[in-house]
């Protein structure tokens, strides 16, 4: 028996996040948390083109594996004095703007 798969079109993650910010609850949440996870992202992205392990970032910034867990899934604060700290380990400037 021959059977059809049905396959889905992938989407960008751009126009996946345009559909979801229409849903007001969704955007009250993104607003709230939709920078912290961005800066996330960033941390995860430099780790990974540096091939750098969580804990030889944890190393260089003084702190720990876990914590370093929890920034890179959006479950930590970010100071500035952090902010710093990661930007010199990847040999980047923190540009901070509002």
């Amino acid at each position: 028996m021959n059977k059809k798969k049905s396959l889905q079109k992938a989407i960008s993650f751009e126009d996946y996040l345009a559909k979801q910010l229409k849903n007001p609850k969704f955007k009250k949440y993104y607003d709230e948390y939709g920078k912290q996870l961005e800066i996330a992202y960033q941390i995860l992205q430099l780790r990974k083109q540096k091939k750098m392990s969580q804990t030889e970032l944890a190393r260089k910034i003084g702190t720990k594996q876990s914590n370093i867990a929890r920034m890179e899934i959006g479950q930590q604060n970010f100071t500035i004095d952090t902010l710093q700290k990661i930007a010199k380990a990847f040999n980047r400037e923190l540009k901070v703007k509002i």
